[in-house]
């Protein structure tokens, strides 16, 4: 156990957001290539698209949630029921390990680190892995889906 979530953190720190690093790690799995599944959550990182709301990491953990437990049959509410019970037991242990689904509060920002966000990413340096929690949240998100979904 571990090694997805070992992959997930390896992703983030190749320059992957949350999102992507976490859903990539698991990708193979359910036949997704690499590259599919990069498009598919690149738009959930910074907490949806750097505006710093629900994580990105957790995000990533919903799109193999769902490749797990979702439906296709819009008719089916045990389907939907069962699915959005496992959301909820995935969002319970999210923030107990981790303290929020958000991703400024996550992150500590205060309003006015905020208001400045921009949609740029920072680039990656030594010194933006030093000051940000992310890469040990994307390996916390896939550690839970292991335990959770495990193979």
């Amino acid at each position: 156990m571990g090694k997805r979530a070992d992959k997930a953190y390896d992703n983030f720190k190749s320059g992957y957001n949350c999102a992507q690093a976490v859903f990539m790690a698991f990708c193979d799995k359910y036949g997704i290539e690499e590259e599919k599944a990069a498009i598919l959550a690149s738009s959930f990182g910074g907490g949806m698209g750097r505006m710093r709301e629900v994580c990105g990491a957790f995000s990533g953990m919903l799109l193999v949630n769902s490749l797990e437990t979702g439906t296709a049959d819009a008719s089916d509410r045990e389907a939907k029921a069962a699915n959005y019970q496992s959301v909820q037991k995935l969002a319970q242990r999210f923030k107990e390990e981790n303290g929020s689904l958000i991703c400024r509060e996550l992150l500590g920002l205060s309003e006015k680190q905020e208001k400045s966000e921009t949609p740029v990413p920072e680039e990656r340096t030594s010194s933006y892995y030093k000051k940000r929690p992310c890469a040990e949240i994307v390996k916390s998100a896939a550690l839970i889906l292991e335990e959770e979904f495990s193979e």
